[in-house]
């Protein structure tokens, strides 16, 4: 992936902090933030995934941190060592996620429904305020992005666990643009279809290269392949200074799947 856009880099010293980054959609952000100036800390549970991720970005450039997002005080550690360690904090990606249970309604497991809604939505939730006091106290212009779903805007694009969660995601953003907007913190969502993540191969049994004519065949727009470089790229964009003036959009990335009436269709 080239390292910037015509020889600029689009976040110049600035600092992130991505949850889930060490694989997916997170680690494909991480290294784009990187490659555009960008210091970047990954935070996930996977911890040797992580620090390989880090290791080959360049430990000047990255750094992992353990973080499990249903812990307040884990993200709150996080983002106080981002700050201390490299003095700011300028970009919070809330990216890390889980599938929770594929059942519907009348077969759910409500136990394992409380577990997606405690990654997604605390998660999620915990991301937001521990950056934006941090954004605050520094008076930092800082941006927000939290991964949503399609499954959000068109029923039957997931699992209902999955798909409420996200719903709720792109709710606690909606919530926040006022206060945030205050302190002149700019908070958004992306909301891609479906990925070939290393998620999405082993929920569904099903090689990179399965998931992706699967998800080509259930697409729109023909001829191009959604990959996480292409959810990177829409991340790139609302975290940096070209994206200034966007604050509470969902940047939807379907190739028009959510605009056209669709039956019996199913994309994690």
């Amino acid at each position: 992936m080239a390292s910037s856009d015509h020889g600029m880099l689009r976040l110049e010293g600035k600092v992130a902090i991505i949850t889930g980054a060490a694989s997916g959609i997170g680690e494909a952000t991480a290294r784009l933030f990187a490659a555009h100036g960008a210091t970047v800390v990954i935070a996930d549970v996977q911890d040797q995934l992580g620090e390989a991720v880090a290791a080959s970005i360049g430990l000047q450039k990255a750094s992992y941190k353990h973080c499990d997002v249903t812990d307040e005080k884990q993200m709150e550690e996080t983002v106080d060592y981002t700050v201390v360690k490299y003095g700011r904090l300028d970009i919070m990606h809330s990216n890390a996620g889980v599938l929770g249970p594929i059942e519907g309604v009348m077969d759910m497991d409500l136990t394992q429904l409380d577990k997606t809604l405690a990654v997604h939505v605390r998660g999620t939730a915990a991301a937001i305020k521990h950056a934006a006091c941090a954004m605050r106290a520094s008076g930092t212009r800082g941006s927000i992005i939290c991964t949503a779903s399609v499954a959000a805007r068109q029923g039957s694009l997931g699992p209902a666990a999955y798909t409420v969660s996200k719903h709720a995601v792109i709710g606690l953003m909606h919530a926040a643009v006022s206060e945030l907007g205050a302190h002149g913190i700019r908070i958004n969502c992306i909301s891609p279809f479906g990925v070939a993540t290393p998620l999405s191969c082993l929920v569904t049994g099903m090689t990179p290269e399965q998931v992706e004519d699967v998800c080509c065949e259930m697409g729109v727009l023909k001829g191009v392949v959604l990959r996480a470089g292409n959810v990177a790229q829409a991340a790139l964009f609302l975290a940096s200074d070209a994206s200034e003036y966007i604050s509470g959009h969902d940047l939807v990335i379907d190739g028009g799947v959510t605009v056209v009436t669709r039956h019996n269709v199913q994309a994690n």
